[in-house]
């Protein structure tokens, strides 16, 4: 009986267990990222909210700079006689809904207010360009801006690989964002013409070593940053030689004053008897 009672207590117990539903777990990076009104921050946010919309569909992407064409869209942005569209065209307009849904979502409240009066995605994603990034005209002139800095750009002396790194990061996102990208080939021979002179045997060697047109700038950067150890072991070397050659000249020229000032009492006295 006690064997009946503890196997029918565990069939309870096991009855009153709640499965865990593994497919409601949704990762952390599938978060949107949300505006949130900076005028600095624009330009990092739709990078975010770029590779975010493109993970879940492509075509959300392109309905959100294309719009959606042949849809009449009343002022909700609600499709005007769904019931007599064909199934591709339910099908544009539900995808049109999410991505209009996931743009409402995401930017404040007093922005959403602004553009209550756009229908589709389109314009209302334009409409918020607009205003943090310009016109067309003022993009434009940022996109030339930021080329000119992408050709002038140059590591500092006192910088490290991570920080030049993160500011050509900075530069590439804002070519990227106003559709001014390049290839990584280029990127990779952007940062090698970047380094300073003192890295000029480095670069060579990986120029020699490496076909850049495959090199990834990730695999570049990480080599570079093993290289930047080896330079900088030998930095405070060069730099303590460079301090005691100074110090010993002017020793050295001290003591020949020294010695100079011990030996003019007795060349004057030699003078001096001589005259008399």
């Amino acid at each position: 009986m006690s064997g009946e009672d503890s196997s029918s207590g565990q069939n309870n117990n096991n009855n009153n267990v709640v499965p865990y539903d593994y497919g409601d777990k949704k990762a952390d990076s599938g978060k949107i990222s949300k505006f949130n009104g900076d005028p600095q921050e624009f330009s990092w946010w739709k990078t975010n909210f770029y590779s975010y919309v493109m993970g879940l569909d492509e075509e959300l992407w392109d309905i959100l700079e294309d719009g959606v064409g042949y849809l009449v869209l009343d002022e909700e942005g609600v499709v005007v006689d769904r019931k007599k569209h064909t199934p591709a065209q339910k099908k544009i307009y539900k995808k049109h809904h999410k991505i209009r849904g996931s743009l409402v979502l995401v930017i404040p409240r007093v922005e959403y207010m602004k553009m209550s009066d756009k229908s589709t995605a389109k314009a209302m994603f334009a409409s918020l360009c607009a205003n943090y990034e310009g016109s067309k005209k003022v993009r434009e002139a940022k996109a030339l801006m930021l080329v000119h800095q992408n050709e002038m750009f140059k590591m500092k002396d006192d910088e490290t690989i991570e920080q030049m790194y993160s500011r050509f990061q900075t530069l590439v996102s804002g070519l990227q964002i106003l559709k001014k990208s390049y290839v990584a080939s280029d990127h990779v021979s952007k940062i090698l013409r970047s380094l300073p002179a003192r890295w000029r045997p480095k670069v060579t060697a990986i120029e020699e070593a490496k076909d850049l047109n495959t090199l990834s700038v990730e695999d570049l950067v990480s080599s570079l940053k093993v290289l930047e150890i080896s330079l900088n072991e030998h930095e405070p070397a060069k730099k303590s030689k460079s301090i005691a050659l100074p110090s010993k000249g002017k020793s050295s020229k001290a003591l020949k004053v020294f010695e100079s000032e011990e030996e003019s009492p007795d060349g004057d006295s030699d003078e001096i008897g001589e005259n008399l």
